[in-house]
């Protein structure tokens, strides 16, 4: 079994969509054994990874960073995939956080790196807009040793 954990943006260019696609899959086909998903279902890269995981056989681990996630979601298409992978995951863990925060989000990316052997970080190379974005996720992996792989597209920006 292989822990694979995802973090990324929540928005991605059309541009960049075919290429994360194909990048998330190549990673997934390199895993020896059955694939659990780490991720927080987020709208974007989480949600991308999250229905490739199960269209290969894995079941998911959702990490939900605190009570009232679903209110962060601000398209309802975003929710309703929300609310279908949720339905799918075969383990939910939900940190104690009454409400949506930046730390709630910052100590679920840390959480998905703690349990993860991989770490698949969709990610332009730019600084986090706010606590707990991509960029930081990925130097707190880089701070445990984990194996990372980017994956984004050369010349597309957010």
């Amino acid at each position: 079994m292989t822990k694979i954990g995802v973090t990324g943006h929540q928005k991605i260019p059309a541009a960049a969509i075919p290429h994360v696609r194909a990048g998330i899959e190549r990673v997934l086909a390199s895993a020896s054994g059955a694939v659990v998903g780490l991720t927080s279902l987020a709208a974007g890269a989480d949600q991308l990874f999250a229905r490739a995981v199960l269209g290969r056989g894995g079941s998911l681990h959702a990490i939900i960073p605190c009570e009232g996630y679903e209110s962060t979601f601000t398209n309802e298409k975003d929710l309703a995939a929300f609310r279908e992978l949720f339905a799918r995951a075969s383990e939910v863990e939900t940190l104690p956080h009454a409400s949506p925060s930046e730390q709630a989000f910052l100590e679920a990316g840390h959480r998905v790196v703690e349990l993860a052997d991989l770490v698949i970080a969709v990610w332009d190379g730019e600084a986090a807009q706010g606590l707990g974005g991509t960029a930081d996720i990925v130097h707190f992996a880089r701070s445990r040793s984990r194996e990372i792989e980017i994956v984004w597209p050369p010349g597309v920006s957010r």
